[in-house]
This record gives structure tokens, C-alpha cells and sequence, in this order.
């Protein structure tokens, strides 16, 4: 057994032997995602697919970066006239999917996504690298162009146009407030374990399948 199956296994032990310990989604959230974070061999812990829809119900899904989370929910930003940004307008609505492979490990989340406060953006986007201001700048995300010679253009004249510290900021910020947090933890057997945490329905928790947690959540376990 290396050092990551071994982190598994004791990890994994203390999970199921003191879930009932483990009141609040984003207390495990966290105490997961530092460890994989911590670990050399995690090049993006914070990468995450974001699955929206438009109003019709039609889904599309990309790979985004987290940069923020709280009991409040998960924080991410991008442009308010990209797809996603277009389809959350019209349904504000959002499903997130964390993997992590080292640790056969996944969290997914569910739940209704908020605009951040323009500050808050202004926050993140000043403490980007210059050339990630830049990138961010010349994309007019989600729309086609006629080739990669377009960017290139547009990110000379924004360089001979904005120097340091004076880049505009393009993208928006979303909050992502959880109805619904899934743990997955895989196993060799296959027989894989899976902890919902989720909003109360009438009559819940029952003490059977639905186990009370903090701040107004259930937690149930359910099958691979």
C-alpha cells in the first residue's frame, strides 16, 4: 500500500465510522479539498465542470476553477455575455462536479446561482497576472471567430493600450448556493459510498434514512 492508499484508508475509516460527527456539507468539504490541495501531485484541486441549461432545459457543461467557498456556496467568474453566463441569466440554475483522481474522491453539488457583487470582482480580477487580465480581456467568450490571428491582434492592442494595474475587468462573478451536496469515495470493490447532504423534505429527517445535520440540512446514505 503506497502513501495515497494509505491516506485513503484512514481517511476513509474516519468518515464512515463518524459521519454522524460530520453535521455540515462544507465542513467535509473542506476538510477534503485541503488534503488534496496539500498534496504534490494535485496540479488544479479547484477545478471544477459546470453543468448549466438554458430555459428550455438544454444542458452544456465546461471545466472552470473555483475560487472561493463558504457555507454561503461555491464561487466562480467568467463573462456575464459567455454561454454559461447567458443560460444563467435565463435559468439560474447550476450543477458542479469535483474529481479527484488520487484520492478516488468526488463532491458534486447542486443549487441556484447568485451574481456576486461587482466588487468582488474587482477583487479577484485586480490580483490576476497582467497577462491573465490581458487573456481575459481580448475574448469575447463563447463567441466564433475567424481564427486564432484575431486574438493575437486584439491582445496587441490591448497591451499597447492598458499597461499594468490598469486592465479593465471583463468577467463577472457567481455564488453557487447549495440545495444538495454529494460525496463520492470509490472502492476496489466497486461497492463505492455515497453521502447526500441535502434540504429537508415534509416529515424529515427520520431518524432511519434521513439523519439530521447543521444549519437546516439532512444527510442519507445511497447506493453506488
Amino acid at each position: 500500500m503506497d502513501v495515497s492508499e494509505q491516506v485513503i484508508t484512514k481517511e476513509l475509516i474516519y468518515f464512515l465510522k463518524n459521519i454522524w460527527k460530520l453535521r455540515s456539507p462544507f465542513y467535509l468539504f473542506d476538510k477534503w479539498f485541503k488534503i488534496i490541495k496539500n498534496d504534490p501531485r494535485t496540479i488544479e484541486a479547484n477545478a471544477m465542470c459546470l453543468a448549466t441549461a438554458t430555459k428550455d432545459g438544454i444542458p452544456s457543461a465546461r471545466m472552470v476553477l473555483m475560487k472561493g467557498y463558504s457555507k454561503e456556496g461555491f464561487i466562480f467568474f467568467t463573462h456575464f455575455t459567455s454561454r454559461k453566463g447567458e443560460e444563467l441569466a435565463e435559468n439560474p440554475h447550476a450543477a458542479l462536479t469535483f474529481y479527484w483522481e488520487h484520492y478516488s474522491r468526488s463532491v458534486r453539488v447542486e443549487g441556484s446561482v447568485e451574481k456576486l457583487p461587482f466588487a468582488d470582482a474587482d477583487n479577484y480580477f485586480s490580483k490576476r497576472p497582467y497577462q491573465s487580465q490581458i487573456g481575459a480581456l481580448c475574448s469575447d467568450q463563447s463567441k466564433p471567430i475567424s481564427g486564432r490571428d484575431v486574438l493575437a491582434a486584439k491582445e496587441r492592442e490591448l497591451k499597447s493600450k492598458y499597461s499594468e494595474g490598469q486592465v479593465p475587468r471583463p468577467p463577472g462573478g457567481y455564488i453557487v448556493k447549495p440545495n444538495m451536496i454529494e460525496f463520492w469515495q470509490g472502492q476496489t470493490d466497486r461497492i463505492h459510498d455515497r453521502i447526500r447532504f441535502r434540504k429537508p423534505k415534509e416529515n424529515e429527517p427520520d431518524g432511519i434514512l434521513t439523519h439530521e445535520a447543521e444549519d437546516g440540512w439532512v444527510y442519507e446514505r445511497l447506493c453506488p
